[in-house]
């Protein structure tokens, strides 16, 4: 992943304008993350939205388009390409996140951690399809999810974190690897 250093739409460069908007307000995490959702969503309907650079697939598992880091770190807007069947592990993220489908729909399960140490494990608390045009936010705690594409055909969505991702490479806090439980 490699930041574009100028966006290539007007489009781009208008989500880039809204997101630094809501950050510069300095909200707490959970409020950013879902005014961020809310300016999202307005843009997951522009066609001209990502350039064909940033919609290209890769044969062997999900990938991962940086198209803007903020100079200052303070987000990161990533579009990710999901082929059929390709998903995450299940994990947590290093700061707010937003994701907004563009073309397709994602699947995605939350989990809730319960217990510790060697009794901890994950209990499934929502199974959720994320539409085209949708966008939804979360912040930790409470982040826990798997995010698939359970359809046929692929999957365009935008990810926007509130971390440097370019300098961190990843999104990913912890990658969880329990057991599942029943409620």
């Amino acid at each position: 992943m490699s930041p574009s250093s100028i966006l290539s739409t007007s489009t781009l460069a208008d989500l880039v304008c809204a997101v630094r908007e809501v950050v510069q307000l300095e909200r707490p995490p959970t409020d950013a993350a879902q005014l961020v959702a809310d300016r999202l969503e307005r843009f997951l309907q522009q066609p001209d939205l990502l350039p064909a650079e940033y919609r290209e697939g890769d044969p062997n598992r999900y990938r991962q388009h940086l198209v803007h880091t903020e100079p200052d770190g303070s987000f990161s807007v990533v579009a990710i390409v999901w082929r059929p069947g390709q998903q995450t592990p299940i994990h947590d993220h290093v700061a707010w996140c937003v994701a907004g489908v563009y073309e397709g729909a994602e699947s995605e399960q939350r989990f809730e951690l319960r217990g510790a140490g060697p009794t901890a494990r994950l209990v499934v608390v929502a199974d959720v399809v994320n539409d085209a045009g949708s966008a939804c936010g979360f912040a930790p705690p409470g982040d826990i999810h798997l995010v698939r594409n359970s359809g046929t055909s692929t999957v365009i969505s935008i990810h926007i974190y509130g971390a440097n991702i370019g300098k961190l490479g990843t999104s990913v806090r912890r990658e969880y690897h329990l057991p599942i439980a029943d409620a």
